[in-house]
């Protein structure tokens, strides 16, 4: 998918209805970098289906690839989420990667099964960026849908938009998974950098044909650091 930003567009399809209202306080981001073929991965897989019904979690499955020699090709994998995993081991001091993986607010990581550990770094950065986070919107206007930054401190920073299915089910054929249904939860499908941000408000417009184009059911909007570095904000909405 591509995204045009300030473009403007003419005999859109029906716009995505926005859902109403926007959190008190900006989610922590998990991402769960997951696989089909890792037979450790289904307990985080449902651990992250609790996280995505909470309002203080934007929680997003990043399927790799790296296990797909074992015997199965993940169905949902990229290899673009596996060289942002690998980019987050190197900006986070890890000798490897592994999954299944959550990096919690691009702060910190955790085995994704592990509960405690997950919920503390949640916690963790809830604290950290209290000060320091940038709100992010979503607003509908006319044939457009619009996404605003507000002013921070200044920091080199990356506004994405994602994406994401809010649920697939697969049928496990081959691999250390094989005979299992397997289910899994805000799949990332597109991730787009719109703009740079150096701590000015912002406002990026994108086509609603565009959007409504993908097929796909959930949308967020990232404003991250540069350098896989710490997510200063966070938004998601979702299209029928």
């Amino acid at each position: 998918m591509k995204l045009l930003a300030g473009s403007t567009a003419a005999a859109l399809l029906p716009l995505p209805r926005l859902a109403a209202g926007a959190p008190a306080a900006a989610p922590v981001v998990v991402e769960l970098f997951t696989s089909q073929g890792c037979s450790s991965c289904p307990p985080a897989d449902a651990y992250l289906r609790e996280l995505s019904k909470r309002d203080d979690v934007l929680a997003l499955s990043l399927p790799v690839d790296y296990w797909d020699y074992l015997g199965w090709k993940d169905t949902f994998a990229s290899p673009a989420y596996t060289r942002r995993q690998k980019a987050y081991a190197e900006a986070l001091g890890l000798r490897n990667v592994y999954t299944p993986q959550m990096v919690i607010g691009g702060m910190k990581d955790a085995v994704g099964s592990q509960k405690r550990a997950v919920e503390a770094a949640i916690q963790a950065c809830k604290e950290s960026l209290a000060a320091e986070t940038v709100p992010l919107t979503f607003k509908k206007e006319n044939s457009m849908i619009c996404v605003e930054a507000a002013a921070g401190n200044p920091a080199p920073a990356t506004l994405w938009f994602i994406t994401y299915q809010k649920k697939g089910t697969v049928e496990i054929k081959r691999g250390e998974n094989k005979g299992r249904d397997l289910t899994y939860t805000n799949i990332v499908r597109d991730m787009t950098p719109l703009s740079s941000w150096n701590g000015s408000t912002l406002r990026i417009e994108l086509p609603a044909k565009s959007l409504a184009a993908t097929g796909y059911d959930g949308c967020a909007a990232l404003l991250q650091e540069d350098g896989q570095g710490r997510i200063l904000g966070a938004a998601k909405f979702e299209m029928s």
